[in-house]
């Protein structure tokens, strides 16, 4: 299969993993509040210790598809497999899973080692137990300096590794986590990311996250898929879905992405070519069965490069002959931040794309200012084909 069909097919390619390793199945998974439909017969299969993100904007569904694995909302129809048992239907207290909430839901009259503890106490555990159990949460998420502190004593990242290890004292076999680094200021989100990440990782447990952050999903999770209206478009894992998005929602969604339009006049089984109003495209793979259709071109910032000189058909390793892969405008609006500098670059045709170029020198002679005219060119070989 060429890699352009492997563009065209990936939304229901990676739907389901190999049946051997299935540890979370949901089967046609459907929710509807009166007219509104919530989720959509959604299925999908989640191995054992993976870390899997539900993504997208508000209203896709994903806080209503963790609840329904939680068992704070009924299904209207479908099935939930847990380890083979079906749990569509059991009450939540029932359920080996455990929900940690964006709002982390601390008892604020509870230290933190009385927080940790809580759970297992309304399970009767005995109390040697709870001690050693609470010991080890508290130890895992660093947290025992601060076992006589109370939540409002605490940072915001400390409370959510309180919420954290909580979650975790009861041993779950599903550990859910809606928003969870949604609270923390953007420095601190980044820091605790792989900070959570590792907590899991060596917990083993397995997990669900509801995030519409799509940088902390492709950081945090194996695999993650995108969701509209209560559906999945597509499922895998992050730099597969970043690479080759299934449709112009995705690519947009996932990241920044210009989308050019044109239609294919040439379809070869290594190569096609796309002509539309700001350039022709040439892609250095087939799509097979496309000629004359039109479709949009997919083209990361950070694959464009910018210069002030036409670009040679040297520096687009894939293309066959000159006038292919590059486009000349105007720069009209650049911000540097720090490791990068962000151009919007206003075509002839008067499309603005979007450019980033890594600041890798300290001092650039050759440095494009506002106003500037430039070429922007890029690789055959980094061009997506969406038909959808």
């Amino acid at each position: 299969m060429q890699q352009g069909e492997q563009v065209l097919h990936k939304g229901a390619s990676d739907l389901n993993v190999a049946k051997s390793d299935q540890f979370l199945q949901i089967d046609r998974l459907s929710k509807s509040f009166d007219e509104m439909v919530a989720v959509d017969a959604v299925s999908l299969s989640i191995k054992k210790g993976e870390i899997f993100a539900l993504l997208g904007a508000s209203g896709c569904g994903k806080s209503t598809l963790l609840r329904m694995l939680a068992g704070f909302e009924t299904p209207s129809s479908g099935t939930i497999l847990l380890e083979g048992q079906d749990i569509t239907y059991m009450p939540p207290y029932l359920r080996p899973i455990n929900m940690m909430f964006q709002s982390y839901a601390l008892f604020p009259h509870l230290t933190v080692w009385e927080n940790v503890a809580f759970g297992l106490k309304r399970d009767g555990m005995p109390a040697a137990e709870i001690d050693q159990r609470v010991e080890a949460m508290l130890a895992l998420t660093q947290l025992k300096p601060f076992v006589k502190r109370k939540p409002h004593q605490l940072s915001g990242g400390q409370q959510q590794r309180v919420a954290l290890a909580r979650s975790l004292a009861k041993r779950p076999k599903l550990l859910l986590l809606d928003e969870p680094l949604g609270a923390l200021d953007k420095k601190l989100r980044e820091e605790t990311q792989i900070e959570l990440v590792s907590i899991i990782k060596q917990v083993g447990v397995t997990c669900v996250m509801v995030t519409h952050d799509q940088e902390e999903a492709m950081t945090m999770a194996d695999r993650i898929t995108v969701m509209q209206k209560g559906r999945f478009l597509q499922v895998g894992e992050p730099h597969a879905v970043y690479e080759t998005p299934a449709s112009r929602y995705v690519a947009d969604f996932i990241g920044n992405v210009n989308l050019f339009k044109g239609n294919v006049v040439v379809d070869e089984a290594d190569h096609v070519i796309i002509e539309g109003p700001e350039c022709k495209h040439y892609v250095s793979h087939g799509i097979t069965g496309t000629e004359g259709m039109q479709v949009h071109v997919a083209l990361r910032p950070e694959k464009i490069g910018l210069q002030r000189n036409p670009p040679t058909p040297e520096q687009r390793e894939s293309v066959a002959e000159d006038g292919y892969n590059f486009a000349r405008g105007v720069i009209k609006n650049m911000a540097y931040l720090g490791s990068y500098t962000t151009y919007h670059v206003k075509l002839e045709t008067g499309m603005t794309i979007k450019i980033m170029q890594t600041n890798a020198a300290r001092h650039e002679e050759t440095r494009l200012e506002l106003g500037d005219e430039a070429y922007a060119w890029w690789d055959g070989s980094d061009v997506v084909v969406l038909t959808q």
